[in-house]
């Protein structure tokens, strides 16, 4: 009732004149019916919401596209650059070979390729890192990070006891570096520049020579202690030996770091054919094909995953040494150190055949250098607190051979200079070594072990 009131009121007003000009019918059309009108009046930024909600929808998009783009982008020159890359299957054919059949020797195998192109691209990644830190840095990184694959299957191999397989394996690395990966450095550098000698800095090699002759020092008198029956507490002497001459040698590999980072800035910096260093001889087309961030999710997916293959790796040693008849002496010392230094040697090789042969150098010898002065001492004290008896002494064969290797590295590089010969030469010394190993019978190669 009242409602009708209402409206017999006020029709009667509105037909008594217009409002504005304007009939009653177009009032209503303008004021209730119209949609224009009734969005002004009522919601004057609605349509701005909605153009920024569609706005925030595309870009979000755009972003997820170009993302998706971007990690396209650097799985295909990561993974699929390297025609190594097409061992990779075979790290999970590896897990599969453990959970489905358990024959250690297949396990072994597959882990052992499997990790081989992991260990390549470790070096690829560190490669593009260090494009943004610097010659000096860049040779340390390559030497960080390429012997990142040892230390991580000795810390496995030192948690299950295999102190032996620790000991042959970082020795196998350093003598690995020093003679293989240093000599097919100089053979390939010596053919590309087969009308001249290439240079390095002969003080810098001198440094790392002599760190690898302490290391040798380090090593030599805990075995000379156990073997000649002079220890003054027996079984407790030769252990608190190496444990004090570890601590002293990562006090020595820690000045060598803080010297080269500090003091000699410019060492990995080529030398031209006069002996002086050339800025220019970095200076190419070369660039990085992946950021700085990128490069360091990199190392951390690869490292991780090589952590993963390691443990199936060490793991099956033993039951392949029994399974394929090889020595475990011979697959320390020899198979897995040349899986290890992939990186190191892929690394090593292109520096020189671009002649950039203190880089190359920087490589091998100064991974050689931390694992002997690092690498060892650390799982030392890794041992201390595992309470896993590891030390150092070496056993006479094993420490005659890295002495007798370290003289003749140093010999070949107290010139200064390198070609295809003296590349031939460490190549073959190798095979020597690699030869003695697998005639070699370790006299406790059970001390320590677990039965299989």
């Amino acid at each position: 009732m009242d409602y009708k009131l209402k409206t017999v009121g006020v029709l009667p007003q509105l037909e008594m004149g217009s409002l504005d000009g304007k009939s009653v019918h177009e009032f209503m059309d303008e004021s209730h019916f119209s949609p224009e009108v009734d969005a002004k009046k009522f919601h004057p930024t609605h349509t701005a919401e909605i153009g920024s909600c569609s706005g925030g929808l595309q870009t979000s998009r755009n972003i997820m596209f170009t993302l998706r783009n971007v990690v396209c982008e650097n799985i295909k020159k990561v993974v699929f650059s390297s025609k190594l890359n097409l061992l990779m299957p075979f790290g999970p054919l590896a897990i599969l070979a453990a959970k489905l059949t358990g024959h250690r020797g297949w396990v072994f195998i597959l882990s052992l390729l499997g990790i081989t192109p992991l260990a390549e691209r470790l070096g690829y990644a560190t490669e593009q890192l260090a494009f943004y830190t610097g010659p000096t840095v860049g040779g340390l990184l390559n030497a960080t990070f390429g012997n990142a694959t040892e230390l991580i299957i000795s810390i496995y191999a030192l948690k299950r006891g295999l102190i032996r397989v620790v000991q042959q394996s970082l020795l196998g690395s350093v003598l690995s570096n020093m003679l293989l990966v240093l000599g097919c450095a100089f053979f390939c550098g010596g053919l590309v520049f087969h009308k001249k000698d290439q240079h390095f800095d002969k003080g810098t090699a001198a440094v790392s020579s002599g760190l690898l002759l302490m290391a040798v020092m380090g090593l030599l008198f805990p075995a000379v202690l156990h073997y000649t029956n002079t220890e003054a507490h027996p079984g407790k002497s030769e252990m608190a030996l190496s444990r004090f001459s570890s601590c002293i040698m990562l006090v020595a590999y820690a000045a060598y770091l803080f010297f080269q980072l500090k003091g000699q800035k410019n060492q990995y910096v080529p030398l031209n054919e006069e002996g002086s260093q050339s800025e220019e001889a970095l200076d190419d087309d070369e660039a990085p094909e992946i950021s700085k961030w990128e490069s360091i999710i990199w190392l951390l997916i690869m490292t991780a995953w090589i952590s993963v293959l390691s443990e199936y790796l060490v793991d099956a040693i033993e039951g392949a040494s029994l399974a394929w008849n090889i020595p475990i002496a011979f697959i320390s010392v020899i198979l897995l150190p040349i899986v290890g230094n992939a990186a190191e040697h892929a690394s090593a090789i292109m520096f020189a055949m671009k002649d950039k042969l203190d880089i190359s150098l920087g490589v091998a010898i100064g991974s050689s250098t931390q694992i002997s002065m690092f690498g060892i001492p650390f799982c030392v004290v890794v041992g201390w607190i595992m309470r896993q008896p590891m030390d150092l002494n070496f056993h006479l064969f094993e420490t005659a051979t890295l002495f007798i290797t370290v003289l003749v590295v140093a010999f070949l590089l107290q010139e200064g200079t390198s070609n295809y010969f003296k590349g031939l030469m460490l190549i073959l010394c190798y095979l020597i070594v690699a030869a003695s190993f697998f005639v070699h019978v370790d006299s406790s190669e059970d001390d320590g072990q677990l039965e299989t």
